[in-house]
């Protein structure tokens, strides 16, 4: 059996905040699988890796042997989590929710053992409750209370509407500790006040508050904010070998750590060996960068794309197939800067309209990827090789 203090070890990995650790050792000091909840609303179809974050962090206590259970909140969902919005989410159809469920489980089981998981739908509960139900729930919180959340805070400042739908999303979230008897949440660290909604619920209904462990949120490929699809700085799970491989490599040094922490299997022993020689010099960022780019790409397509993907991305950057006097500038820090400018400024085109024309033509590629868009963002933080025509080259590096 596992002892405490190895279990805990393996658990505070990456963790941002265990509240509280005491309660959790005394858990785990009772010798008895814990049960485990992350929740996860499908309000889009497909994850990137900042999503998995959690689901990383899941497959660990499964391996400690606790009994973990993958929430899908195809009710809460429809309402929409305000957590860190600035205006009211737009409701989402159960025909909607149940299509971006499909896919939901198909790319968790990437991470997380099949055989040990259960999956639940809050609807399932949620469904049976009745008006009276619902009062007996919204009694237990005051509006005050539900309005210390500095998102909602935000938008009265500003004069922007708070719909009282949005005041039960946190505790219909924390109902759902109640039906599940859970003895751990996770979350991530935007997700704390929800989550401490679930261990005030608990007590209201004669249970024992439950363990809420956050974790931080994944930065994008950026390094700046976190990741999101929407802010062009995510890793798809369902994204092409390649262009996994590629958006990896394209992280800073420093964040190739961070990705390490919270996404790869390898343990805590030997990432703090390999960071040791990163420091005296005896281990290469890149080789490190690239071992990283090919676990994942191996976890979510297969070890033999990897090596493709691996391969691929050599021959691009090979020194051999390149001129040795490629030009190397410092990239601008936070922000991004539009790729017609960028060729421009460098005087890999005489003009932004002679840059859009060979995108247009298919000319212009960056880490090896065809540009589509003539509007295309390229981050000041990130590490780019920029390929015009054959012959003009062009490699932006972090600051």
């Amino acid at each position: 059996m596992i002892s405490v203090q190895e279990q805990l070890k393996t658990i505070r990995r990456g963790a941002a905040e265990i509240i509280n650790e005491q309660d959790l050792a005394a858990l785990l000091a009772l010798g008895k699988p814990l049960r485990v909840k992350a929740g996860f609303d499908p309000t889009a179809p497909d994850l990137h890796l900042g999503h998995t974050v959690l689901l990383h962090k899941m497959k660990q206590f499964q391996e400690l042997g606790h009994d973990v259970v993958f929430l899908i909140g195809d009710f809460t969902g429809m309402i929409g989590d305000p957590t860190g919005r600035s205006e009211t989410r737009k409701n989402m159809t159960p025909r909607e929710i149940k299509e971006n469920a499909k896919t939901y489980l198909t790319q968790v089981y990437k991470v997380m053992d099949k055989n040990k998981t259960t999956v639940a739908y809050n609807s399932e509960w949620m469904n049976k409750f009745s008006p009276a139900n619902m009062i007996e729930l919204a009694a237990h919180y005051t509006v005050a209370r539900m309005l210390e959340r500095d998102d909602f805070q935000k938008r009265l400042a500003q004069n922007l509407p708070v719909s009282i739908h949005e005041l039960m999303y946190p505790l219909i979230q924390g109902y759902d500790s109640v039906a599940l008897k859970s003895d751990v949440e996770l979350g991530g660290t935007d997700q704390k006040f929800n989550l401490l909604v679930g261990r005030d619920l608990q007590r209201a209904y004669k249970q024992k508050p439950q363990v809420v462990l956050t974790m931080p949120l994944l930065e994008g490929t950026n390094g700046v904010q976190k990741m999101s699809k929407s802010l062009g700085n995510s890793i798809g799970v369902f994204d092409v070998p390649n262009e996994m491989f590629g958006k990896i490599m394209s992280i800073s040094d420093d964040l190739m750590w961070h990705y390490y922490e919270l996404l790869s299997q390898v343990s805590a022993e030997e990432l703090a060996t390999m960071k040791k020689q990163s420091a005296a010099g005896t281990l290469h960022p890149k080789n490190a960068k690239m071992n990283l780019a090919k676990e994942i790409v191996a976890r979510y397509h297969s070890p033999e794309l990897a090596e493709t993907a691996l391969t691929e991305f050599e021959n691009v950057f090979k020194k051999k197939n390149l001129p040795e006097d490629i030009p190397v500038v410092k990239g601008w820090g936070d922000g991004s800067r539009g790729i017609c400018n960028i060729l421009k400024d460098h005087k890999m085109t005489d003009s932004t309209s002679a840059a859009r024309h060979l995108i247009q033509q298919g000319s212009v590629t960056v880490n090896g990827e065809k540009v589509l868009d003539v509007n295309q963002q390229l981050f000041g933080n990130r590490e780019y090789f920029i390929k015009v025509g054959k012959k003009r080259f062009l490699k932006i590096q972090p600051q």
